[in-house]
């Protein structure tokens, strides 16, 4: 009989914690859970799943400005903000609810509280001490919020979700997925929106291509891009407005202004200073290849040792650590060429290395590159255009980049990271007959190189 309560005592129900307990649990160690905040953690509540459906609610007008084109004649559209944000909490208490049964099922003890670690084998939750051979750590990551005048009057992709009145004026400061993707979402829903940026040009680290493309995309959709600057101060009106001061000395009056500057590991408070856990510079949990810490009983996954902080990544993670330590099958997660994407709109898709990241590894490149009206688009009106790029390894052939903004380029790039990870060249691309008439035969079909480089 063991000595402790859990052979794995889990902090966070989130994606990576989830599916590690329930994993251990099916490989036969006691396993145990604890959640404060979020059943099925941030992607479940406040980020991909709330957000996607936000998307798709935001598509709605350029649908209907499309069927004319199509023959329909379809009265101006109405937005109804409590609907969207109803019918999606709604969806989300579903979705708790499936998680609850999945770690139920799994023989997994779901304790609600918020944890604290007492010492590298005993976690407190609600007054309560237990046990654990050995803790994990996945409590994610929390927005970040600057520290400006007036931040208090500044809301996170957290409170976006729940906002009471659907704001008319909206600025959202950042440069990332969350601040592109929210723009698009607040833009199309009809907000009139702004987004400011610190740099030169958002989406930092994607392809330079994709980064201009899509800036272009966006603001013809009706954003306005103001970069290089930032917010001085936020003050709030007597009207309950908001007066936002930039940094070049000018001046807005909005309803709203949300912040995605970031997100911090989720680890105030947990009673780290009780073990010999170390973080990085960075300030993520420091782990080895194994997602152990610097205290051997103590490991952490996910967006709180920021690898890639991704939910796929975060499941991948949380299974490898599973089946190595309860299965007896060391695993390990191979972190190349895994594919994202960024529902903005257009959607962005890629994976791979960025032509400046291939360029780094001194490798030279074939690049084919096209860009087109979607077929849709061709009654529709709409101006929105797709962009396509293949970056080629020109010794190799092999195929080692893979980049898409456009409609449903999530679901094309999806394919296209099998074959990647399979070790594609540019020739196996070529033999592959497309599928006809569809934007993602382009793929199989670019048979010139644009330019070669490196």
């Amino acid at each position: 009989m063991s000595a402790f309560d859990f052979d794995l005592f889990v902090i966070g129900a989130g994606s990576g914690g989830v599916r590690a307990s329930r994993m251990a649990s099916g490989f036969g160690a006691r396993v145990a859970v604890a959640e404060d905040t979020f059943l099925g953690g941030t992607c479940v509540n406040v980020g991909c799943v709330p957000k996607k459906l936000f998307v798709y609610g935001s598509h709605v007008p350029e649908e209907v400005e499309a069927a004319a084109g199509y023959g329909w004649s379809v009265a101006k559209p109405e937005f109804d903000w409590p609907t969207l944000r109803d019918n999606k909490t709604k969806e989300i208490q579903r979705l708790n609810g499936i998680y609850g049964n999945i770690l139920a099922n799994a023989g997994v003890e779901l304790i609600e509280g918020r944890a604290t670690i007492v010492d590298p084998n005993t976690v407190e939750v609600n007054g309560k001490q237990y046990s654990a051979e050995r803790i994990l750590i996945a409590t994610g990551g929390w927005p970040k919020i600057p520290e400006i005048p007036g931040a208090e009057h500044i809301i996170s992709s957290n409170e976006a979700f729940y906002l009471e009145d659907f704001p008319k004026r909206v600025m959202v400061l950042g440069g990332g997925y969350i601040a592109v993707e929210f723009a698009g979402i607040f833009n199309g829903l009809g907000a009139e929106t702004e987004l400011i940026y610190r740099g030169p040009l958002f989406l930092r680290g994607f392809d330079q291509e994709v980064r201009e493309f899509t800036a272009n995309e966006v603001a013809q959709k009706g954003v306005k891009l103001t970069f290089d600057t930032n917010i001085e101060s936020v003050e709030k009106q007597a009207s309950g407005e908001l007066k936002v001061v930039l940094t070049d000395g000018s001046e807005r009056i909005v309803d709203c202004v949300m912040a995605a500057t970031g997100r911090a590991p989720k680890i105030d408070g947990l009673g780290l200073e009780n073990t010999s856990v170390k973080l990085t510079e960075s300030g993520t949990l420091a782990v080895n290849d194994d997602y152990q810490t610097d205290e051997s009983s103590i490991y952490a996954i996910g967006d709180v040792v920021g690898r890639m902080e991704l939910t796929p990544v975060a499941l991948a993670e949380g299974m490898a650590l599973a089946k190595t330590l309860y299965n007896n099958q060391p695993t390990r997660v191979d972190y190349e060429n895994i594919a994202t994407a960024v529902f903005c709109q257009p959607n962005i898709s890629t994976v791979g290395l960025t032509e400046e990241q291939a360029l780094e590894k001194g490798m030279r490149l074939r690049i084919y590159t096209t860009s087109f009206k979607h077929m849709k688009h061709t009654l529709s009106g709409l101006a929105e255009r797709t962009f396509m790029k293949l970056l080629v390894e020109d010794g190799t052939d092999k195929v080692v980049g893979c980049h898409m903004v456009g409609q449903d380029a999530g679901e094309i790039i999806q394919g296209i990271a099998v074959a990647m990870k399979a070790g594609a060249t540019k020739a196996d691309f070529d033999s592959t007959i497309g599928i006809h008439p569809t934007a993602a035969e382009e793929f199989v079909t670019m048979r010139e190189a644009t330019r070669t480089v490196g």
